[in-house]
């Protein structure tokens, strides 16, 4: 074997994870991840009825009240999302290449993309337009402005991937996409030796201090980052740490006994984030000043340490109570994707609808929850059907096509999911 070869191989060690203790599957982030997509509903769904969280369009049933009920979810939510996705791709690199993973990555997540920008998101904008007075025009019409490449009608409205065509709730997607990119750069450092040693050492013997050091870059990054772009980095920081974790057996075996203490913190720390958020954050976004900066950052730095302590109870919960496989995790596994895609686009449009209808403030969003349900649940069923439909939703085709078949498709998805992939990447 040559030496150049040998090298080569050297260096494609340092992008393979340490395979020693790896299951072979991980029932509870599966239904984890299940559970928080489904979460997402509901909580979008709440997004319809808050008061002073800025969202596409309102119904005229506004309640301050129900963010109290949303900041119990809102620090973690993501955080665990994106924690899954770090272990998600630290088990696909043991099992593939690099390239291969890229290929993967790209046509099951910019395919998508590019379908939901083009033909999910734009009923969002003429619901948004609709509801702030900003448009008269038919469905249809607004439609051939939209795909209109020199249209005056969305001069008010930013632009995103392109003029006026943006990603909506699907920034997680392309973030996804990007960030898996970004972290592949960083596997020969997250791979090495020293730093599997130092994360076994602080599992096993300074929990205390592995919290204080997952928050802390969380708080420095809350405080620095401009609050309309903070999810990005935050949710690259939480991909990292999902990474390193990983199957690492000590860290799992000590949350799954640490579900008291954890749930515990995590009740306290809300205590203090309601607080803080009713007594001092509300009157900021209202044009107040806090009378005292370090109140200030001792809020910033409880909501970091929600976020963490917050997903590591919901993790603990799913690795003792919900890793055991199921005939329902596959069905609900696949309609992850479609779901996701599909269910603010139905909130808006339904929401929309109902509001002007006055149903009253339970009778409404009551209504709201059960016809998105339905409709994605309607959607998934017709989109796992119709093999056309699937790669869209990132789901795998079925049918078992003729090779020359297979690579048309191929060469079709690559040429279409190019120029969004250079577009979002430079």
């Amino acid at each position: 074997m040559s030496k150049n070869r040998i090298s080569w191989m050297g260096i494609a060690r340092l992008f393979v994870p340490n395979q020693d203790d790896m299951p072979s599957r991980r029932y509870d982030l599966d239904w984890l991840r299940i559970l928080v997509f489904g979460l997402l509903i509901l909580f979008h769904s709440g997004m319809f009825y808050v008061e002073n969280w800025g969202y596409h369009a309102k119904s005229q049933y506004q309640s301050q009240f129900l963010e109290n009920i949303m900041l119990i979810v809102e620090p973690w939510r993501m955080a665990v999302l994106w924690v899954i996705s770090g272990i998600a791709i630290r088990f696909v690199l043991a099992k593939v290449s690099m390239w291969r993973f890229i290929s993967m990555r790209s046509f099951r997540l910019l395919l998508p993309l590019l379908f939901g920008v083009l033909v999910v998101v734009p009923p969002q904008l003429y619901v948004e337009m609709s509801y702030n007075g900003d448009l008269n025009l038919s469905y249809w019409q607004f439609l051939s402005e939209f795909y209109s490449p020199n249209s005056a009608v969305f001069e008010q409205y930013q632009s995103g991937i392109w003029p006026h065509i943006d990603v909506n709730h699907l920034w997680f997607i392309r973030s996804l996409w990007q960030f898996s990119l970004i972290l592949l750069c960083l596997l020969p450092l997250l791979n090495s030796q020293w730093v599997s040693l130092a994360t076994t050492w602080l599992f096993t013997r300074h929990g205390v201090l592995a919290v204080i050091l997952a928050v802390l870059p969380l708080f420095i990054i809350q405080i620095n980052w401009d609050m309309d772009t903070v999810r990005y980095p935050l949710g690259f920081t939480f991909m990292v740490y999902g990474y390193l974790i990983g199957w690492n057996s000590i860290f799992w075996q000590r949350v799954s006994e640490l579900i008291q203490p954890l749930f515990f913190a995590s009740v306290c720390c809300y205590i203090a984030s309601i607080a803080f958020y009713n007594l001092v954050w509300l009157k900021l976004s209202e044009g107040g000043q806090s009378e005292n900066p370090v109140i200030l950052l001792l809020g910033m730095f409880n909501y970091s340490l929600m976020r963490v302590l917050g997903a590591l109870t919901v993790f603990s919960l799913a690795y003792k109570y919900l890793n055991k496989p199921s005939a329902n995790l596959r069905y609900f596994n696949d309609a992850v994707y479609p779901f996701y895609i599909l269910h603010q686009t139905f909130i808006l449009v339904i929401g929309y609808q109902l509001s002007s209808m006055n149903l009253g403030s339970i009778i409404e969003p009551i209504l709201l929850i059960i016809f998105t349900v339905l409709a994605c649940f309607f959607a998934y069923e017709l989109i796992r059907r119709v093999d056309l439909f699937r790669p869209l939703f990132g789901l795998k085709m079925k049918g078992d096509y003729q090779i020359v078949s297979q690579r048309i498709g191929y060469i079709m998805a690559i040429l279409l999911i190019i120029p969004i992939g250079l577009q979002i990447t430079l």
